[in-house]
């Protein structure tokens, strides 16, 4: 009985009771969205396998601890390399194309697995694991010691940005915000810091004013349908009926919510594919503005959540890791949120644990394991607050 109540102690309910919620708006959501899709598929009974699946994958990761993690680092990161680049060179019948993009492994009894997704959590991983050992390293920190980790985070980010982006760039912007998250709470001077955000700002200002302003010079350099979106997201009523249709219905269906929505599937605008990136176009119309904020209020309550369980971390390894993944959640959650609202352009890249897809599911469940497995295998120590979790 001691043995159960301990393992109860350590179970993460919390963080469980917020994936359980994320469960049932998912559902409830796509469910009503695919009342107008255009395909033939119960994708609300699919997206209950995906996250069947995904829980088997979280219980499997919270079961290694944080040393069995670190050991594991460069052999998932090498094979969320091998997964990534082979995209490039696997043949037809294996890699999977969808709308001008090779994203996805077309794998017989399993689906479609998109590689990206897992990669993100093994550079989270992999990241985590070259800070602490810089800082064990380098113990005095000096200018130059906060150089040489800014180049080793900049450089292993590199590898799955520059694989990535070329087929995807929202999933790339996720890997830099992961990376930026790092950055920020390494302990790296802000002596480099500010020049680099400095110089990149200018750089996407510089950006979309040749886009907007000049862009014949981009041509060259930029395909076309991405300059398109930016034209979409600036002017969605120009576009409607083109790139872009998506965003200028998505306004319409949020905005038609108003405060207490229309209610369950009781859609009236149709948004093509909106069981996966413009699902919050579906819990705007049904359910208004109450019914959005508390899904943000959710996710505010999860990130809220993964920031306690870093503070509290007993090893840096886990705060990094904790870190990555605040980093990655909540820019996938500002960006999809914005560019339905017209906030930000579009990119299309998931609303975590609620758009529909195996891969994102999966990926996002794999990260939970991480942070369920922190709490789980935490050991406190004689004279240390809380209890002692030595088995």
């Amino acid at each position: 009985m001691n043995r159960q109540n301990r393992i109860a102690e350590r179970f993460d309910w919390n963080l469980s009771l917020l994936l359980f919620l994320f469960f049932i708006i998912s559902c409830v959501a796509i469910y009503s969205g695919q009342s107008t899709s255009q395909y033939n598929v119960n994708f609300a009974l699919a997206q209950v396998k995906n996250y069947v699946a995904g829980t088997v994958i979280l219980a499997i990761v919270m079961y290694f601890d944080t040393e069995q993690v670190k050991k594991l680092a460069w052999y998932l990161f090498g094979f969320g390399f091998i997964l990534q680049a082979g995209l490039f060179v696997a043949p037809e019948w294996l890699a999977e194309e969808r709308k001008g993009a090779t994203l996805w492994y077309q794998i017989k009894f399993l689906g479609s697995v998109q590689p990206s997704e897992f990669f993100k959590i093994f550079l989270i991983i992999a990241l985590a694991k070259v800070t602490v050992g810089h800082h064990k390293k380098y113990v005095s920190k000096t200018f130059q010691t906060d150089l040489l980790l800014l180049l080793k985070i900049g450089g292993l980010t590199f590898i799955p940005f520059a694989l990535i982006v070329v087929e995807d760039l929202g999933t790339a912007l996720v890997i830099l915000a992961i990376m930026t998250g790092i950055i920020l709470v390494s302990g790296i001077t802000w002596k480099l810091i500010l020049p680099i955000i400095t110089l990149g700002s200018a750089a996407v200002a510089g950006i979309l004013y040749l886009v907007i302003r000049a862009p014949q010079y981009l041509e060259k350099y930029v395909d076309t349908y991405q300059m398109y979106r930016i034209y979409a997201w600036l002017d969605p009523v120009g576009h409607r009926q083109g790139d872009g249709l998506q965003l200028y219905n998505s306004l319409h269906a949020i905005g038609s919510g108003l405060l207490s929505g229309k209610g369950f599937y009781d859609r009236q605008v149709y948004i093509p594919d909106v069981h996966t990136d413009f699902i919050f176009s579906v819990i705007g119309e049904e359910y208004g503005f109450i019914g959005a904020s508390i899904v943000i209020g959710l996710f505010f309550l999860l990130i809220y959540h993964l920031t306690k369980t870093a503070l509290e971390a007993a090893d840096p390894f886990n705060t990094y890791i904790c870190v990555g993944i605040i980093g990655m959640i909540t820019f996938h959650v500002f960006q999809n949120i914005g560019m339905t609202i017209q906030v930000l352009p579009i990119t299309g890249i998931p609303l975590p644990f609620i758009s529909y897809g195996g891969s994102s599911i999966m990926g996002n469940m794999m990260a939970m394991g991480l942070v369920f497995g922190m709490r789980f295998h935490q050991k406190n120590y004689m004279f240390s607050s809380g209890k002692n979790y030595v088995d």
